[in-house]
């Protein structure tokens, strides 16, 4: 049986899905090669940016891809990792001038199609005859009159502002000139300033003419290869086919609607809101089960505390990506866990479940009638320590 029938994998199946849409929804994605094409001039990253998207937009992109990933080492998952996206593959991806795209990837043990519009994204993973489903975020029906269009790319001004916004949390590199599959690129890296966990880097390069996007990774603190990586072996720029963005799952497949749980109503439709739980004492008060949440775990205060859905309670602890979040809620059957394939670890005389990646660590555990779920950008020693640290 595969990971994805084994285990409740939602999130997980999602973050990485998320990676291959976003990434090739904004167009396609490279291998940079070494040599064999031309390199543009040095540029001033804001004056990089400004030129590639002042570039005309390509009709369309067809690409072969790899996608590397390396989240789940070896150990991490218990079973086989049956499914495409845990496991890395190659494939193909296609994109047309209008936002509708298509990305294959390919395996043993069955494809992986992402398929997506300016409405929804589907993932249909062949290896558990799944497709996993969610809206998009609707855009706005009247942009402010300042907002850049395709047709009026932003100023240099306009790129400056950005770049010093993001510059208050990231360390920008320079827009390093590059030879791309074949194309004038340039690539920067990025990396966060104050405490960013276990994430070292995100690197991204663009064609320097017209900006698509050709090459992303992201990389964990002190590695040297990425953790995920979507790359292209061949590209070409043109005319893309409605057909091959269109290509509907088995008609027998599983669906997971990703969407369900989010409100979607609006207007008078919608229910009043009722006031937000917050703070320690409010929590317990109102949940219908006991809230722990410290004050402090493995040398990090708590942030905030806050009931969500009346049924959860959610504390976080530090700042940014260095921070950790406790999930608690009234406990359920282990059979019912989340994570109850994953390996277990010992916690002071309880079994906890445990998923770690080069990238952060995933802890759920029961005690005292209630279950808890730990997560946060901090090897698995630490992640640990801040669980017993709740008991």
């Amino acid at each position: 049986m595969s990971l994805l029938r084994s285990l409740s994998t939602r999130g997980l199946i999602a973050l990485v899905a998320a990676f291959c849409a976003v990434i090739a929804g904004g167009a396609a994605i490279a291998i940079a090669a070494s040599g064999g094409g031309p390199v543009p001039r040095a540029e001033p990253l804001d004056q990089a940016i400004h030129d590639a998207l002042a570039g005309g937009k390509p009709e369309g992109v067809s690409a072969r891809i790899t996608f590397t990933n390396r989240l789940f080492p070896s150990g991490a998952l218990t079973g086989q990792v049956g499914s495409a996206l845990m496991s890395g593959a190659s494939g193909r991806l296609w994109l047309t001038g209008d936002g509708r795209g298509r990305l294959e990837l390919q395996s043993d043990a069955g494809d992986v199609q992402i398929v997506w519009d300016s409405k929804a994204v589907s993932v249909y993973d062949a290896s558990s005859n799944t497709v996993y489903r969610a809206d998009l975020p609707a855009a706005s029906s009247t942009p402010d009159a300042s907002t850049p269009t395709p047709e009026t790319p932003p100023t240099l001004a306009d790129i400056d502002n950005a770049l010093a916004k993001l510059g208050l949390h990231w360390t920008l590199s320079a827009a390093e000139p590059t030879d791309v599959a074949g194309q004038a690129a340039y690539s920067v890296t990025g990396s966060p300033k104050h405490d960013g966990g276990l994430l070292g880097s995100l690197e991204l390069a663009w064609d320097a003419a017209n900006g698509t996007p050709l090459r992303a990774g992201i990389y964990a603190e002190g590695d040297s290869s990425p953790v995920l990586e979507l790359a292209v072996t061949d590209i070409t720029f043109g005319p893309v086919a409605a057909s091959d963005v269109a290509v509907a799952p088995p008609a027998d497949a599983k669906v997971v609607d990703l969407s369900s749980g989010s409100d979607s109503t609006s207007g008078s439709d919608r229910e009043p809101s009722t006031p937000a739980v917050t703070g320690l004492a409010a929590v317990r008060a109102a949940a219908d089960f006991p809230v722990v949440a410290p004050d402090s775990l493995v040398g990090l205060p708590l942030k905030d505390v806050r009931l969500i859905g009346g049924k959860t309670a959610l504390a976080l602890y530090g700042e940014g990506l260095g921070g950790i979040a406790i999930v608690e809620r009234k406990a359920v059957p282990v059979s019912a866990s989340q994570l109850s394939g994953l390996p277990t670890v010992a916690l002071d005389g309880l079994t906890a479940h445990e998923l770690a990646t080069p990238l952060g660590t995933v802890l759920e555990w029961q005690s005292g009638g209630t279950s808890f779920l730990l997560a946060g950008s901090l090897p698995a020693a630490a992640a640990e320590a801040a669980a017993r640290a709740v008991q």
